[in-house]
């Protein structure tokens, strides 16, 4: 097989790096870095759910939280449920 023979291949070939890059490289870079917030979480911290519930971690396990969003309410959700921790008090 030579060289010429790759011709009709070249724009497929281009068209996977381009593919690549624009989106399955950064879709990757985003799910590492969801995982590594999940795994960082801890007892205190306060977090917005998927489902738009803000609360704080009351008691965190492998999988399950306990998420306290008022006084005397206490929710049970999955540790995958979290989209994000708040940093500061201003949300």
């Amino acid at each position: 097989m030579n060289i010429e023979s790759l011709g009709p291949f070249v724009p497929l070939i281009l068209l996977f790096v381009v593919f690549y890059f624009l989106l399955i490289r950064p879709q990757q870079k985003q799910q590492k870095a969801r995982k590594e917030m999940l795994s960082s979480l801890k007892k205190g911290d306060r977090v917005v759910t998927i489902g738009g519930i803000y609360g704080i971690i009351k008691e965190l396990d492998d999988t399950v939280m306990s998420l306290r969003v008022a006084d005397n309410l206490n929710l049970k959700l999955s540790r995958g449920a979290v989209d994000r921790v708040i940093e500061d008090d201003s949300e």
